[in-house]
């Protein structure tokens, strides 16, 4: 009976390895992620179309030039997080396999016309018409921020691709391609000929984007991710003193965040 017993265990013994490989194997078949990290912009020319039909102005600031104001390269440790240009990532994988997913994607960019530039000012001025030029300058109230943020907010795809992984699993290096098309929400504050705004946050246009990603992740869990991304926005409906404004402009973002991954979903193998 002994000798029947062992040689039933051997019989049995390649099906019973089977068998825990495939529950070893098996893992969740979705992600969460979460990043946080800062983020460094160009920008495009663009043209400032201005309407105040009360004052008799409707005319364009063509060709200006602006920047950013990243806010991280002094004393990053010493300012809330929400102070310096910022960005975040939340999104999920629902297959992992195919490397498929969604994602919330934010840039808190700031978007400043350049001072003391001079613009072609063209159009309706005061109900006559101009060809003229204006000095931005803050001594001459003539200034024009989106420094809370030209914020860009978009709903992407995600794609991702493997491209190393080390024996034990615990370094991992994957490209990750995203686009997707959102609205901006911008904070605004000017000044037009020393004519203030009421500054503060609207919702005001649109823009679509996107993004190329190198991600280093660490025992599965905790990882890195630096980021390029060009963005097109186009904005409408922008306060000024008296009247509206719209703008459009081309961005080139560069990232640097760091992350984590959460498993999600249904256990199945071969993940």
């Amino acid at each position: 009976m002994k000798n029947v017993s062992v040689a039933l265990v051997i019989l049995l013994l390649p099906f019973l390895a089977q068998a825990q490989n495939k529950k070893e194997k098996k893992e969740r078949k979705g992600e969460f992620y979460f990043s946080w990290g800062y983020n460094k912009e160009w920008y495009t020319n663009s043209n400032v179309q201005v309407n105040q039909p009360s004052l008799g102005n409707n005319y364009t600031l063509t060709g200006v030039t602006s920047h950013d104001n990243v806010g991280w390269d002094k004393d990053l440790l010493k300012k809330p997080i929400s102070i310096p240009q910022y960005s975040y990532r939340f999104g999920y994988f629902f297959n992992k396999k195919k490397g498929l997913g969604w994602e919330i994607n934010f840039d808190h960019t700031k978007h400043i016309l350049t001072n003391g530039q001079t613009a072609r000012l063209v159009g309706t001025l005061g109900g006559r018409a101009v060809d003229t030029s204006v000095l931005f300058a803050n001594t001459n109230g003539f200034y024009y921020y989106l420094n809370n943020g030209a914020n860009f907010l978009l709903f992407n795809i995600v794609k991702r691709h493997k491209i190393y992984e080390s024996i034990n699993g615990k370094i991992k290096i994957d490209f990750l391609g995203k686009a997707g098309i959102g609205p901006v929400i911008p904070h605004v504050e000017n000044a037009l000929f020393g004519q203030k705004n009421k500054d503060g946050f609207q919702l005001g246009g649109w823009n679509i984007g996107a993004e190329a990603a190198i991600r280093a992740t660490f025992y599965k869990t905790i990882y890195l991710e630096f980021a390029n991304k060009v963005d097109y926005a186009r904005y409408s409906g922008l306060k000024v003193y008296e009247g509206k404004a719209k703008e459009s402009f081309g961005s080139y973002i560069m990232i640097l965040s760091a992350g984590f991954t959460i498993p999600a979903g249904k256990r199945v193998s071969g993940q």
